[in-house]
């Protein structure tokens, strides 16, 4: 279950996103993840499952999806089974998600470190990759 009891504080998760082609691995610019999320009441009943979307990934493959609990607190609630998953590449000739990381099953999201400074927690999900297909 992700902390959200401090509303000040955004839950940030991060992850890099790539091309596989043979043996070479390359950033993907411009890909994106979709985070998805249950939350829970105080009773412990489940709600809709909900998604966010990362920005697009820099020329790095790096991307960030920010989750900002208060609207969760004002309604007593908490996320649970939080997951990443691997959603579209703009690249013609790498365009076939793979499974690698968990990315199309949904990859579990992990606590990295709190980030005073800026107001946030800080998750991390494993690579993805996408392939061309070969």
């Amino acid at each position: 279950m992700l902390d959200v009891k401090d509303k000040r504080l955004s839950i940030v998760i991060e992850g890099i996103i790539l091309c596989k082609s043979g043996p070479k691995t390359t950033p993907i610019k411009g890909a994106a993840a979709r985070i998805t999320c249950v939350a829970v009441d105080e009773q412990g009943y489940e709600t809709a499952p909900f998604s966010i979307l990362n920005t697009p990934t820099d020329s790095k493959g790096y991307y960030l999806a920010a989750l900002y609990p208060h609207q969760l607190i004002r309604h007593s609630l908490k996320l649970a089974d939080c997951k990443a998953f691997l959603l579209e590449s703009p690249l013609e000739t790498c365009k076939v998600a793979t499974d690698v990381n968990k990315g199309m099953t949904g990859a579990p999201i992990s606590y990295r470190r709190l980030l005073h400074n800026k107001k946030m927690k800080l998750y991390s999900v494993p690579p993805f990759i996408f392939s061309n297909g070969y």
